[in-house]
């Protein structure tokens, strides 16, 4: 009965003094947000959860966690996922919800009763705000996830270098989710260009390994299951000794110095196949 006469009290309070409480939680979030956030944004976002809250409560109870409260948690969700992608902090983003008990706390504390529904809707916006942090984690977690896949692909460029040539030009490290991001690329590019010869230069490899030359080997043989000629250039005197120290077997694929000695292998090519052609038509 002390709930239900506490949860009547609070929702009396929250339901008479709604355009003052509001009005000075938005003056509170808004000084935590600097003015980053437009008053009138911040004012919907806040009357939204404010009349979410108040009607969960009504219908059931306290329970953040209960049915009542499903619109409330959507709220909550979509606030902080929006928070994240503004740049404002979780500190930031749970301080928005934190604000109402101080908003609250001047009018339920009065008396004992008033306290005691004060101190269980405290502990409610207590567990709405870790809410708000975890939405706020996973957003970022997918923002930063999704960014280094853009990096990613920015890094693996694959390149036309002359009508039948294609090149890809690696910098950095070489790794296995880096690896099947310039394979696809580059097998892409090889159907779209129509182009039978391809060129993976790696002057800019910092160092090139077994774990490097086996990720090395998987693209050229893609490629050549798709019919395209492979060369590796870039060989430079110091990947030239690694290789041999390792002990490790490019086969028959064929490697160069430069990327220009290779390009001017692979056009000798693309002339021969020419030829090759026109012969073939008389």
């Amino acid at each position: 009965m002390a709930t239900e006469s506490n949860t009547h009290l609070l929702v009396d309070t929250l339901t008479a003094q709604r355009d003052v409480f509001l009005a000075q939680w938005a003056d509170t979030v808004g000084k935590d947000l600097q003015g980053r956030l437009s008053v009138a944004e911040l004012g919907r976002e806040l009357g939204e959860l404010y009349t979410a809250i108040l009607q969960a409560i009504a219908d059931g109870g306290m329970d953040g966690r209960g049915e009542a409260f499903g619109e409330t948690r959507s709220l909550l969700i979509e606030l902080s996922r929006n928070r994240a992608r503004q740049g404002f902090t979780p500190t930031e983003t749970a301080r928005g919800v934190f604000a109402l008990k101080e908003v609250l706390e001047p009018s339920l504390t009065v008396d004992g009763e008033a306290a005691r529904a004060y101190l269980q809707f405290a502990r409610l916006l207590d567990d709405l705000a870790l809410l708000t942090t975890e939405a706020y984690v996973r957003t970022r977690e997918e923002i930063i996830s999704s960014q280094a896949e853009q990096l990613l692909e920015l890094s693996t460029p694959v390149v036309k270098l002359w009508d039948g040539v294609v090149g890809v030009p690696l910098v950095g490290t070489l790794d296995s989710a880096r690896t099947q991001v310039v394979m696809e690329k580059l097998l892409q590019t090889l159907v779209d260009s129509n182009s039978t010869h391809a060129i993976i230069d790696i002057t800019g490899v910092p160092t090139v390994d077994t774990q490097v030359a086996q990720h090395l080997l998987k693209t050229v043989v893609a490629a050549r299951m798709m019919g395209a000629q492979c060369t590796i250039s870039g060989i430079r005197p110091q990947i030239a000794q690694t290789i041999v120290a390792l002990g490790i077997e490019f086969g028959d694929i064929p490697t160069n110095a430069s990327l220009s000695d290779a390009l001017r292998q692979a056009l000798k090519e693309v002339a021969l196949d020419a030829q090759d052609d026109v012969r073939g038509l008389l």
